[in-house]
């Protein structure tokens, strides 16, 4: 199992959760080069080790285990397989979203958190 990022981050990216993560699996970080061009940030999940750390961590309640994530943001988990492959890709599937769901990315990121029942 792994934890995965949801739409909550778009537009927030805060690393509150990469500053708790104890092996360093959340990507990219603010001192990397793909920061300023990633839409939200990436849980590996190789490299996750299902602590969960990050999850109290994130301000705008985006973070959730695989298990739990709601219906509404199961995109999200093939996002974030695809980004570790090709984050061109995978940024582009985050527009896709974006685009399809206007009226949830119309709303702040704690109230996108709160409307998929996190």
């Amino acid at each position: 199992m792994s934890y995965y990022i949801t739409d909550p981050c778009i537009g927030t990216k805060d690393t509150a959760c990469v500053d708790v993560c104890p092996v360093d699996c959340i990507h990219p970080r603010k001192d990397e080069a793909a920061f300023l061009a990633a839409t939200i940030l990436f849980i590996d999940p190789d490299e996750c080790i299902d602590c969960g750390a990050c999850v109290p961590a994130c301000p705008v309640l985006a973070i959730y285990a695989e298990d739990d994530v709601p219906e509404s943001q199961r995109a999200f988990v093939q996002i974030n397989e695809v980004w570790y492959k090709d984050p061109t890709e995978a940024e582009k599937l985050i527009g896709e979203y974006i685009t399809s769901a206007p009226d949830q990315m119309a709303l702040d990121p704690k109230d996108r958190a709160a409307a998929h029942g996190k």
